[in-house]
């Protein structure tokens, strides 16, 4: 009987082969197993009273090692991005902040929304601060995923007066992105290329938006002497 090709390996793949390593490997006899066994990656152990459990094999050994360089690759490459961001938005006279986790109401539901880049203007007129979600995607994989997603993106437009998405060159093109989201293009060569503006509306930040911003640390500043850059009170 002629080989089969070795299975294409997916993300569900890659997924149990890492709960395996972290387990005591016991089978779960379904197809998923079936591919990785054929693949190499696992192997069938007995023990001396006839119990059947699995074992990484070299080879899979190795293709976790490339997953992970590979996955912290694209996440060095994702945080910096992020801190292109937040330092354009201190350059504009904005407060930023990363990685905080908010709440937003969702069509009668409360939901927890992360957003990569979240930042308002450095103004004391509650009026004008102008709350901005910056959502940053470096991989087409992960930026598909997202807008599977549509009640994150829903607590994105509730927490803010813009939302933009902030695109790695060549991964989409513009119209992918759902209005009435903003698109920005991080260029290879530097800066930020506008590809769709955001929809702007006007938006007072609510009490639990402003408990949180209150516990949470603002991104420093590179230049603490620009701090008050561009903080005036009037609108533009």
């Amino acid at each position: 009987m002629a080989a089969l090709p070795p299975p294409t390996l997916r993300t569900p793949h890659h997924r149990r082969l890492r709960e395996i390593y972290r387990s005591a490997g016991w089978p779960c006899h379904d197809m998923l197993e079936v591919e990785l066994l054929a693949a190499g990656l696992l192997e069938r152990v007995r023990d001396d009273r006839g119990r059947e459990t699995l074992r990484v094999t070299d080879a899979g050994i190795q293709v976790l090692a490339q997953t992970l360089q590979k996955n912290r690759a694209a996440r060095d490459a994702h945080e910096a991005l992020v801190a292109r961001v937040a330092a354009e938005m201190q350059r504009a006279g904005r407060i930023a902040w990363r990685g905080l986790s908010l709440r937003a109401k969702v069509e009668e539901r409360w939901c927890i929304a992360m957003p990569d880049v979240f930042s308002v203007r450095h103004t004391t007129v509650e009026d004008y601060l102008e709350p901005v979600v910056h959502e940053i995607k470096v991989r087409r994989a992960d930026l598909l995923s997202d807008l599977r997603h549509e009640a994150k993106r829903l607590a994105y437009l509730e927490m803010s007066s813009q939302c933009w998405y902030v695109l790695r060159e060549g991964i989409a093109e513009p119209a992918e992105i759902p209005p009435p989201f903003g698109v920005l293009v991080a260029l290879e060569a530097g800066g930020f290329e506008v590809a769709r503006p955001a929809a702007k509306r006007a938006l007072r930040p609510p009490f639990h938006l402003w408990m949180a911003l209150a516990r949470a640390a603002p991104e420093p500043m590179d230049d603490p002497s620009q701090a008050w850059l561009g903080g005036d009170d009037t609108p533009c």
